[in-house]
């Protein structure tokens, strides 16, 4: 899956339900970032929010590869077979695993406004770089919250983003891009194609998505 020196961004999330909002920035991530592939990280849940509801990690991944649709964008529910969704633990699990590719953290801005809620937040920004894809109306709460100015001195200009996945940590950009008001929210009203599906995932080595999930309900805050 990954290879020494590789460049990967790894964007995280329940995608209950993914959409073409995910594809799109996962687009520019590769372009604008030089990166080689991006893996989309299907998470079994959520500490602050409800996720009782969700379809179980295999059934979300399933659905997400089909909306991802491109060689380069990897879809996986591995977080579920190893018991923790939290966003500083899969880092940890990464970086050890695959100690000579350079990962980059992918988010939306939105995110960065509540990033200090996060666990270990802090060290997250020191473990690898992070680049954040502007969303409607979040661009000003973004630069305002207290992340980034906590890490005001690690910011680079877009313009430079194309280095971002090498330079050392913390590091961190924000994108500008053409904004799409999707989100999962709004569509989880609709009719996701989850019924059917299981995890392929050879991640998960056997282990139950949805068991996986059972066993460990807390999850990342994004």
């Amino acid at each position: 899956m990954a290879m020494p020196n590789m460049r990967i961004g790894l964007l995280g999330g329940s995608f209950n339900p993914a959409h073409e909002g995910h594809r799109h920035i996962s687009l520019v991530a590769l372009k604008r970032l030089g990166l080689d592939q991006v893996w989309w990280l299907v998470s079994p849940g959520n500490p602050l929010k409800d996720t009782s509801k969700a379809p179980d990690v295999g059934a979300r991944a399933v659905a997400a590869r089909a909306i991802a649709h491109h060689p380069r964008i990897v879809v996986t529910g591995f977080e579920a077979a190893r018991g923790s969704a939290y966003t500083i633990d899969t880092l940890r699990f990464l970086k050890r695993r695959f100690p000579s590719v350079d990962f980059v953290w992918l988010m939306g801005a939105d995110n960065l406004a509540q990033f200090h809620h996060w666990r270990g937040w802090e060290e997250l920004f020191g473990m690898v770089p992070i680049a954040l894809l502007d969303r409607p109306g979040f661009r000003l709460k973004a630069r305002a919250s207290k992340a980034a100015q906590r890490f005001a001195s690690a910011a680079i200009d877009e313009s430079d983003a194309g280095g971002l996945a090498q330079l050392a940590p913390p590091a961190w950009t924000m994108l500008t891009l053409p904004l799409s008001g999707l989100s999962s929210t709004a569509l989880r009203g609709g009719n996701p194609p989850w019924q059917g599906t299981s995890c392929q995932d050879t991640w998960c080595q056997g282990t139950s998505c949805r068991g996986a999930e059972e066993r460990g309900q807390k999850g990342r805050k994004d």
